[in-house]
């Protein structure tokens, strides 16, 4: 943080400067500019990295129809981790008004899929009848395309390769924002009207995953710009924090030589299974997983969360890619930035190594650093119940149930995947920062994964929509605050 001093000069001013050009950020300065703000967007990355967790994402918001319903369910998934009830109503409200703000920016929307709820049993479920995404499509970083096309046919200044480092206070007011130019020197950036702070989570901190979400070597699936700037600089400025320990991962695969993983869904095939660094199962590998939450002992729980090695068979690797391919799953950094498509037979990441390949399981076991007995007894007892059809360890449903007999024998280690964080600077419904005291720091707000809504579940398009919503909020209350003095 930088306290003003009488001899601080400003090398830029704008009325509302936003930080990340991501959903949030995007949403924020269009709605700050239509109404009536001056703004300047400031992001880190450059023209080919740019569009934070929105443009590898699967770029599509769920359907909320009623509110009403929206907020009912909202607080169930909140799971004993109240969210403020004004925040519930704000949000309730906002993104049932998304699609329509979408259209209203000349941007084509549909409804892409139709998947059932992902928490069924929680009351206001049913309020979920779809995701709706750009042109009824998801993925493939169509929403990041539509916004940022949004804020540039506005003129909206966009200064890429320009990190912002700190923020500007005088007697706790944020003014502005200290940020490094493309040649490394300073740029002190005037906000006469408000900072909204939109630049992401912080899943790619290793220091902050470890302290905050306690993995100590996670893989992270979508921009690897995600490294907790908005919240060093929310903290420095006086902010509380909320939902810091929420977070969403996946069973996936490290790749040498990649920024980012791959989610290993094994969308062809069930013989495969989980099991710890002793060798034995570790849960029902088909559990249902709900946006980083499973349903485990009867209570949803964040899953996974601990490094398995996950051991499948010959049948499995000629099923098909055990990675989703673009066409049938177009998100990740790995796949839509790096541009890499999993072979269709896995044979291509089996030779990079990525994939342990071995003709008995002893062998595997050995690759793995297990020991073989316990390794092939844990496979013989899932074969086993794969014959009867019924999973006296962890109740996996018999359709799933598919042997792992036939050799050569794969693995590899999951870590797991980290797909985004959740905590960050606590806010209001209006998404002004607040302080320990529940007093919004004057100048300063955020939107998106810097400081998303949920304490705890989350079903299918709840980020992209809340991104949208608050960044909206963000960015019209920014626009409306009184000017700085």
């Amino acid at each position: 943080m930088v306290v003003v001093d009488a001899g601080l000069s400003w090398d830029v001013e704008a009325d509302v400067v936003v930080v990340g050009f991501g959903g949030a950020g995007c949403a924020a300065a269009i709605s700050a500019h239509d109404a009536g703000a001056r703004v300047l967007v400031l992001d880190k990355e450059s023209g080919d990295r740019a569009g934070g967790s929105t443009r590898v994402s699967g770029a599509v918001w769920f359907d909320n129809q009623d509110p009403e319903r929206a907020a009912v369910y909202l607080r169930s998934l909140s799971a004993g981790r109240p969210i403020p009830e004004p925040v519930i109503q704000a949000w309730a409200r906002e993104t049932a008004r998304n699609s329509e703000w979408m259209e209203s920016l000349g941007i084509p929307v549909g409804v892409a899929v139709t998947p059932p709820p992902e928490f069924p049993d929680l009351e206001g479920s049913d309020v979920m009848r779809g995701w709706v995404g750009v042109e009824g499509r998801m993925g493939d970083g169509l929403l990041w395309a539509a916004l940022s096309g949004a804020v540039h046919a506005r003129g909206i200044e966009v200064r890429l390769d320009t990190p912002a480092r700190e923020l500007i206070t005088d007697r706790g007011a944020v003014l502005g924002v200290l940020a490094l130019g493309p040649d490394g020197t300073a740029l002190r950036v005037r906000a006469t009207r408000g900072v909204v702070l939109a630049t992401g989570g912080f899943e790619a901190n290793p220091d902050m995953v470890r302290d905050h979400l306690r993995l100590t070597d996670p893989v992270v699936w979508g921009t690897p710009a995600a490294t907790g700037d908005g919240l060093r600089m929310a903290l420095s400025a006086g902010a509380d924090l909320w939902h810091m320990s929420n977070m969403m991962t996946l069973p996936g695969l490290r790749a040498p030589g990649h920024e980012a993983g791959f989610y290993t869904a094994f969308p062809s095939t069930n013989a495969f299974i989980y099991v710890g660094f002793d060798g034995r199962r570790l849960c029902d590998e088909r559990v249902a997983l709900g946006h980083g939450h499973a349903r485990i002992n009867g209570s949803y729980q964040l899953f996974p969360t601990t490094p398995m090695h996950i051991v499948f068979d010959e049948s499995a690797r000629r099923a098909g890619p055990i990675v989703p391919g673009r066409e049938r799953l177009a998100v990740g950094w790995a796949t839509l930035v790096e541009g890499y498509d999993w072979s269709s037979d896995n044979s291509a990441e089996i030779a990079a190594g990525w994939i342990h390949r071995a003709d008995t399981l002893e062998e595997l076991a050995a690759l793995l650093d297990v020991d073989p007995e316990v390794l092939c007894d844990t496979v013989d007892r899932y074969n086993a119940a794969c014959a009867t059809g019924t999973d006296d360890q962890f109740a996996r449903p018999a359709k799933t149930l598919s042997p792992i007999s036939e050799a050569p024998y794969y693995a590899f280690t999951s870590a797991p995947l980290l797909a985004w964080s959740n905590g960050g600077p606590r806010r209001n419904e209006n998404a002004q920062v607040l302080d320990p005291f529940a007093n919004p720091i004057p100048g300063l707000y955020a939107a998106g994964n810097v400081s998303s809504t949920y304490s705890w579940c989350k079903d299918g398009g709840f980020h992209i929509a809340d991104a949208l919503a608050f960044g909206r909020v963000a960015g019209s209350a920014a626009a409306r605050a009184p000017e700085a003095g």
